[in-house]
């Protein structure tokens, strides 16, 4: 059983998993993370400071939710954050399409390479003796 300090109210919890807040402001982040979406939704050309002033909340936890594709901005919207990769403007997420595209790619082409030096299937038939290393 791991306990932990919630990080927001100090009180003592079981923590399991996720960022260490007790269920109370688990439960309270979410309410205040659907009043923002509702906000969002009704507000398309809203702007982040007036999101932050409209639903008490700060800049680090709507960027928090965009980051974590909770928070999606529509195509017209005002508001987006910069791509991870390369710094082009996105509505949600880490990365654009294009860098994720290129870093899928690259992920495949790391496992299909084979290490250097292997070759194939090793024959243990080729020298049956057994060896001993000298000291």
């Amino acid at each position: 059983m791991d306990v932990r300090n919630c990080r927001r109210c100090g009180t003592i919890f079981n923590y399991i998993t996720g960022v260490p807040i007790c269920p109370a402001c688990r439960e309270d982040e979410e309410k205040k993370f659907q009043v923002v979406k509702k906000f969002v939704q009704d507000n398309v050309q809203a702007q982040i400071p007036e999101i932050v002033e409209s639903c008490d909340v700060t800049h680090n936890q709507i960027h928090a939710w965009i980051r974590q594709e909770r928070l999606v901005f529509a195509e017209n919207s005002p508001i987006g954050i910069d791509c991870e990769g390369c710094g082009a403007m996105i509505k949600t997420g880490r990365l654009c399409e294009r860098c994720k595209y290129d870093l899928a790619r690259g992920l495949n082409n790391s496992v299909k390479k084979q290490p250097e030096g292997l070759t194939g299937n090793v024959s243990r038939s080729d020298n049956p003796k057994m060896r001993y290393l000298d000291k």
